[in-house]
C-alpha cells in the first residue's frame, strides 16, 4: 500500500480535500502524516481529527534553509512515503531536498503554469488582462513552480473580478483536481515522458 505525506503551512484546504477524497473513495493508500512548518497551522487539527499523524518542523528554529530542509527530510522519511504532496507549503525548497524526492513530489500552484510563477498570481492575471486563469498540478523540481505538468484547471476571469473572487473560483477547481492527481500517482497511472506527463488510463488532465 502506497504511503502519502502532505506538507502544509496553514489551513491546508487542499490537504482537507485529499483526506476527504481518500476516505470517500477508499483509496488503496495511507495518508501517513501531515507535516507543517508552523506550529499554529489550522490544518494540523483537521488532520488529527481525521486520524492522520501530524508533525511540526518549525522553520524558525533553524539557522538556514539547508538546516531546515535537512530536518524536514529526516522527519518525512521517518514516515517512509511513496509520495510527498505540497498543499500550501509556503517554503522555497533547496535543490538537494527536491532531488531527494524527484519524481515523487507534487505541488499545486494557483496559475496556468508557466505563466505567473511565484506569489500574487491572481492579482497579476487580472492586471495582465487575462481572460482565463486557473491552477496547475506539477512535479516539483529545483526551479520554483516548474516541473512536468500533471493537470490544469481553467476558470474564466470575469468582469468585476478582484483577486479574492478569482481565487475563490480557482480554489473550487483545485479541490477537484488535486485529489484526482494524487490518486493517479498512487495508482501508477502517471508516466513522465520528457517534459510531459501522460495519464495512462486516458483520463482528461484538464479541468474546468
Amino acid at each position: 500500500m502506497k504511503r502519502i505525506v502532505i506538507l502544509i503551512s496553514g489551513r491546508g484546504s487542499n490537504m482537507e480535500a485529499i483526506v476527504k477524497a481518500h476516505a470517500q473513495e477508499a483509496w488503496q493508500a495511507e495518508i501517513a502524516a501531515v507535516i507543517s512548518n508552523r506550529p499554529d497551522s489550522a490544518g494540523l487539527k483537521f488532520a488529527a481529527e481525521h486520524g492522520v499523524a501530524t508533525a511540526v518542523v518549525d522553520h524558525k528554529a533553524y539557522p538556514s534553509r539547508e538546516a531546515f530542509d535537512a530536518e524536514l527530510q529526516r522527519v518525512i522519511d521517518g514516515f517512509a512515503p511513496d509520495l510527498v504532496v505540497l498543499a500550501g507549503f509556503m517554503r522555497i525548497l533547496t535543490p538537494g531536498f527536491t532531488r531527494h524526492y524527484e519524481g515523487r513530489m507534487l505541488n499545486i500552484h494557483p496559475s496556468l503554469l508557466p505563466a505567473f510563477t511565484g506569489l500574487h498570481t491572481h492579482e497579476r492575471a487580472i492586471e495582465a488582462g487575462c481572460r482565463f486563469a486557473g491552477a496547475t498540478v506539477h512535479f516539483v523540481t529545483a526551479e520554483l513552480d516548474h516541473g512536468a505538468i500533471v493537470a490544469q484547471a481553467v476558470v474564466p476571469v470575469l468582469d468585476g473580478d478582484d483577486a479574492s473572487k478569482l481565487a475563490a473560483r480557482v480554489l473550487v477547481q483545485e479541490h477537484r483536481m488535486y485529489p484526482r492527481a494524487v490518486r493517479w500517482f498512487i495508482e501508477g497511472q502517471l508516466r513522465i515522458e520528457g517534459e510531459r506527463v501522460v495519464q495512462l488510463a486516458g483520463e482528461s488532465q484538464s479541468f474546468s
